[in-house]
Order: C-alpha cells, then structure tokens, then sequence
C-alpha cells in the first residue's frame, strides 16, 4: 500500500462500554495484522527503553447504527485496489472459538448479519469517501 493510508473504525454507539471496547480491539488487531506498516515499530528513549508503537497514524473511532455500517460494509467491498476491511459481525460474540467462527462464516450473509463495528484501511479518498459524513464517538 502506498503511504497515502487513512483509517478509521466505525463501531454501534449503542453497544455497552465494554462491548465497544471488545469491538474496536477485536477490529484494530485485524487492521494492524493486514498491514503490519501501521504500527511495526519500536522507538527507544533517552534511558534506551524500547517500546512497540501503538500507531504511526490517527485513528478515530466512528460512530454509526448498525444498518448504516452494513450498508457501508457492503460498499466497502466493493472491488477496490488497495483496501482493508475488517467487519466485526454481531454473531461473532456468541462464539468464543475462533474455529467457530470460522466454520460459521461460510454460511453467513454479511447483507443479512447486524455488523457492531467495522475497521477501514487504504487510500485516503476512499476512506473519507466512506465516513466523511459520521461522527467522532464520544
């Protein structure tokens, strides 16, 4: 990917506290194991402490229904050259295996699934394109 990359994560605000959390986690390690540029670092301070970075770019925390982040999921996949989409499909709670869900996927319509959040990588065009009309959760 080229170094134009924006992100974003779009989650259901209605979600409790901590199911947000799971949510955004969950969609951040799928984001950062596609494209390992955005965060495969480490910075070393005064005291030669070494750390890992969290992150080489911003990356806001959207808020949209449930309906709204399918309908921009199913945009998303849209054939698209350089592009990471990661859904954090409802069903994918009740399993806590993921060979489940791996097994489950297959028979699964994402158009038909309520999707809790989403993560975006790729193009910044294509990313503001997507959610430049939501807003910040707060």
């Amino acid at each position: 990917m080229t170094e134009d990359i924006r992100i974003a994560i779009i989650v259901n605000p209605a979600l409790p506290l901590g199911l947000i959390a799971n949510t955004v986690g969950a969609i951040s390690i799928g984001l950062g194991a596609r494209l390992p540029s955005l965060g495969a670092r480490q910075l070393t301070d005064s005291n030669s402490r070494t750390v890992d970075i969290s992150s080489n770019r911003p990356v806001p925390i959207l808020q949209a229904e449930p309906e709204a982040i399918r309908a921009l999921l199913l945009r998303a996949l849209a054939p698209a050259e350089e592009r990471v989409v990661v859904p954090f499909p409802a069903f994918a709670r009740s399993l806590h295996d993921y060979r489940d869900y791996e097994a489950a996927f297959p028979d699964r319509d994402l158009a038909q699934e309520t999707i809790d959040g989403m993560g975006l990588a790729g193009p910044s065009k294509w990313v503001k394109s997507l959610t430049g009309s939501l807003k910040l959760l707060r």
